[in-house]
């Protein structure tokens, strides 16, 4: 029996956990989070391109509620804006220069992934001064990049990889969400019969 419990926890090691150096505890204005809080970057390989996520966890079941992924728009707008102003689990009014807790907070139900891209964009970052190339952009090329960003993702967090996946955003959203759509189904269908290579479950 010991044998086996020991397997069991070698096993158990095995299974990559979500990355504790980008678990955020708290934010100045903002109570300790009762729910899991993630923010770091996710690299775009072969570039300088650095993208910028923040995860809400669900306040109601992480492991089986669904995933949202969020963009604004602009573009060049932000997506801590939709988190820190609209459906964040705090929100700071027009005017006002403190926090105060969102009632109506997306992830009372929903596990929320807010991505700001392109690189240059909020936190989102590229070298400019040695790559100027990595940071300019088009609709084909940012719907690309989200769907290299949206793999990556979930290979650092593939606990989520089973959860039902959605995608949203705002304004020039309205342009970035049917082309990330658009690539991540073709991504589906072009590796339909690889059991290898994961498909978000879109």
């Amino acid at each position: 029996m010991k044998r086996v419990s020991i397997v069991i926890l070698a096993l158990l090691g095995l299974i990559k956990a979500k990355p504790a150096d980008e678990f955020v505890k708290s934010l100045p204005g903002m109570a300790d989070f009762d729910f899991g809080v993630y923010s770091g970057y996710v690299p775009i390989k072969g570039t300088t391109k650095n993208i910028h996520y923040l995860l809400d966890e669900s306040q109601g079941n992480w492991e089986t509620d669904p995933l949202i992924i969020w963009y604004n728009g602009g573009p060049g707008c932000s997506s801590m804006l939709g988190w820190a102003q609209e459906h964040g689990p705090y929100v700071m009014d027009d005017g006002a220069t403190t926090f105060r807790k969102n009632d109506y907070s997306w992830n009372k139900e929903a596990n929320m992934l807010y991505i700001e891209q392109p690189a240059g964009v909020g936190y989102s970052y590229c070298d400019w001064d040695n790559h100027r190339e990595d940071c300019t952009f088009d609709d084909n090329s940012s719907g690309y990049d989200n769907l290299q960003v949206i793999l990556e993702w979930f290979e650092k967090y593939p606990e989520y990889k089973n959860h039902e996946l959605y995608i949203s955003g705002e304004s020039y959203g309205g342009i970035y969400v049917p082309f990330v759509v658009n690539q991540i189904h073709h991504h589906n269908v072009v590796n339909k019969k690889d059991p290898n290579t994961f498909k978000p479950n879109l």
